[in-house]
């Protein structure tokens, strides 16, 4: 029987762990791929306060070592199938059965990839989800952003500041994002709109993004964009679907939770990008985990009286 488990191997997940334990709590951490989330796949992290120039693997590799030094047990490559709550939590993964009083949900997010072939090859060599964490990379080169909401729009803003020019792919004739935004991308000069258009192929060069095969949806027409980098803003699926009998979660599956990280069900904790938010960054992910760890460890407290 732990106090606490952690589904979820991120740097939400992890920070969770590392407060836990520093508590002196018993933690176990549940990943069912490899510990850091979506970090890894940064080439360089600038932007966390005190440790700009590191790379999202090497934070991630440190943050992991840091936890299970405090002798936390992770558990990575073990996906849970099942959580059952009783008098504690039973947590069934494809390899064992885990027990715990309290639980920190921290199963972060996927972004929605194109499904393209060669895609996952070219993540971190031209096809990147995050303007804020990889833009700089491709400073006074050529991109694409493609999508049609609030997100795609904002990245383009975001990406006209630094890129030599940035077009925006979408396969409507309209955005669906703020009427506000396309007025602003459409005074800037390095904007550059292909609306009813969609990626049909990514073209590389020794491992590394050169362009995009765009199709014209109305006519057919296919053409070749030559761009050194791709980034996609087609949406986010939070991973809660293993847990919708346990926590609510809203109309686009997040989990329902204040800043304080706690849920409707008694002992469950939610951090990171799983959780209803504005923002989703490092910062924010780490700050997630240290509260949600710290109520964890509250709530433990209290069942011993």
């Amino acid at each position: 029987m732990y106090d606490i488990i952690v589904i979820g191997g991120g740097p939400a997940g992890l920070t969770a762990a590392l407060y836990a334990a520093r508590a002196g709590k018993s933690v176990l951490v549940l990943e069912g791929e490899a510990t850091g989330g979506q970090i890894v796949y940064s080439p360089l992290v600038e932007n966390y306060p005190g440790l700009p120039g590191m790379s999202g693997a090497d934070f991630a590799d440190q943050l992991t070592a840091q936890v299970e030094e405090l002798g936390v047990e992770i558990v990575p490559e073990e996906a849970v199938t099942a959580v059952r709550q009783g008098s504690g939590f039973r947590v069934t993964t494809d390899e064992g059965v885990y027990d715990s009083l309290s639980l920190v949900l921290a199963t972060g997010v996927r972004h929605r990839h194109l499904g393209l072939p060669g895609e996952e090859d070219l993540v971190g060599a031209g096809v990147c989800y995050c303007a804020v964490c990889d833009g700089p990379f491709y400073q006074g080169r050529a991109v694409a952003v493609v999508g049609g909401g609030d997100t795609a729009l904002q990245d383009a803003l975001f990406l006209a500041g630094q890129c030599a020019s940035v077009t925006i792919i979408h396969r409507r004739d309209q955005f669906r994002g703020e009427q506000m935004l396309v007025d602003k991308l459409r005074g800037r000069e390095n904007v550059h709109f292909l609306l009813s258009h969609t990626v049909q192929a990514l073209q590389q060069t020794d491992g590394a993004l050169t362009g995009l095969m765009v199709q014209d949806v109305r006519t057919g027409e296919s053409r070749l964009l030559a761009v050194d980098g791709l980034f996609v803003a087609v949406g986010q699926e939070p991973r809660s679907q293993a847990f919708l009998t346990l926590a609510p979660v809203d109309e686009r599956g997040y989990f329902l939770a204040g800043e304080d990280t706690a849920c409707a069900a008694p002992g469950v904790f939610i951090a990171g990008d799983c959780r209803d938010k504005q923002v989703r960054q490092l910062t924010t992910a780490v700050g997630d985990g240290a509260v949600a760890g710290l109520a964890a460890c509250r709530y433990v407290e209290n069942l011993h009286g």
